[in-house]
């Protein structure tokens, strides 16, 4: 009878010890997947950041753009923007051909020397500025948008790698009580 005993303790000693390397191996498997998965969402993160980042840098800039328009950069950027748009082709053609085209029909009429013909000259380039001013503070208005919601995208691409990497890291946890618990049986 004391042989019998004797082999039903071994025995379980031998099924303890299997179980517990059985419980090792499925919890660094299970961690080690958890893992992979980690480093997965982090890469695509990286990605998703690469790739929504010359949006991002636009916005940015139209932003910087708008605010110098808009005087709230200081006194010299808003004189900084005003003067790339008085010094760029597009302003200059439109005030050359604007009056141009008035001091033509000026002509024709009999009128070059009038009062009205040199009101109008006078009144032709700040009507131009202020025209191209408008436009250029919308079309920057239009990259930093466009800035917002990328910089809005990658957010929440963050937030969802933040979301799926914590719940690996429950998994790799939960695998690790798992193995504590079969070793402690």
């Amino acid at each position: 009878m004391s042989f019998v005993a004797v082999a039903t303790v071994g025995g379980g000693l031998l099924a303890a010890g299997a179980q517990k390397k059985a419980a090792k191996t499925a919890a660094n498997a299970q961690t080690e997947a958890a893992q992979l998965g980690i480093d997965e969402q982090r890469r695509q993160f990286d990605k998703v950041q690469e790739l929504l980042s010359p949006y991002v840098d636009a916005g940015n800039a139209g932003l910087s753009g708008q605010l110098a328009l808009a005087g709230l950069s200081g006194p010299e950027a808003e004189q900084a923007a005003i003067d790339r748009i008085t010094s760029g082709g597009q302003y200059n053609t439109l005030v050359e051909q604007g009056e141009n085209a008035m001091l033509q029909n000026a002509s024709a009429t009999g009128g070059l020397r009038g009062g009205n013909t040199q009101g109008a000259l006078a009144q032709f380039r700040p009507q131009i500025l202020n025209q191209l001013i408008d436009q250029q503070y919308g079309r920057l208005g239009g990259l930093a948008g466009m800035g917002q919601a990328s910089a809005a995208g990658v957010g929440a691409a963050a937030q969802s790698a933040g979301n799926n990497i914590t719940g690996l890291y429950g998994q790799q946890g939960a695998a690790a009580g798992g193995q504590a618990r079969a070793a402690g049986q």
